[in-house]
């Protein structure tokens, strides 16, 4: 019986953690535009649980609660009433590929931070997709202007495989922070592993420290 996607990717976590335990970790951020350990992709390849839902506009939901002051659940149109922008950053992703000059659209996830008013207590958020899959993220690195949640790629609606309708994107981050198909955004005073980090990745994920595993 053939494995899994996350069987063999827990395998290859396996055999790359076993790899890095011998060397000694990265203490200063690499400065160059590609991270250490990476090598530039041509194309855009396709990584996740190996579920894709198809939820249609009509359909989509986004839910926002925890230590917030104006929980909300947003239907699509609310998401497109928001500021829209359009950002071109590099994509990272753990398996060592890199994707540079990626076109992405839609709203600044700090605009949603300004929608439901995060409590005082709030230090971290935790995702939900609707495959099943989880991840997390200190509260802080979702400031910046290149954080979105998108909804475009290249100047045309986020197809499925990529995380359609809507996914996270938190592009100094390796990839598997960048949530796709995201339904749930909890923001939390503790913070609490999600599905790659329960199996062995890094919880901060920086790529230009190299910090892949736990």
């Amino acid at each position: 019986m053939s494995k899994s996607i996350t069987e063999r990717k827990e395998a290859w976590a396996q055999k790359m953690r076993e790899r890095q335990a011998s060397l000694a970790a990265r203490t200063e951020r690499s400065t160059d535009r590609l991270p250490p350990g990476q090598h530039e992709s041509k194309n855009f390849p396709v990584l996740d649980l190996g579920i894709h839902p198809k939820v249609s506009a009509d359909e989509w939901r986004l839910e926002i609660g925890g230590l917030v002051e104006n929980p909300m659940v947003l239907e699509w149109r609310d998401l497109e009433a928001l500021p829209q922008i359009e950002d071109v950053s590099d994509f990272h992703c753990v398996t060592t590929w890199s994707a540079f000059g990626v076109r992405w659209g839609g709203a600044r996830f700090r605009d949603l931070i300004d929608l439901v008013r995060p409590a005082e207590g709030a230090r971290f958020v935790f995702y939900t997709a609707y495959d099943g899959y989880t991840t997390n993220t200190p509260l802080e690195v979702l400031m910046d202007d290149d954080v979105l949640l998108a909804t475009k790629l290249g100047g045309k609606p986020l197809p499925v495989a990529h995380g359609g309708p809507a996914r996270v994107v938190i592009p100094k981050l390796y990839a598997w922070k960048s949530a796709k198909f995201v339904r749930k955004i909890e923001f939390r005073a503790e913070d609490e592993l999600g599905y790659w980090e329960k199996r062995g990745y890094s919880n901060s994920a920086d790529p230009w420290l190299e910090e892949r595993f736990a």
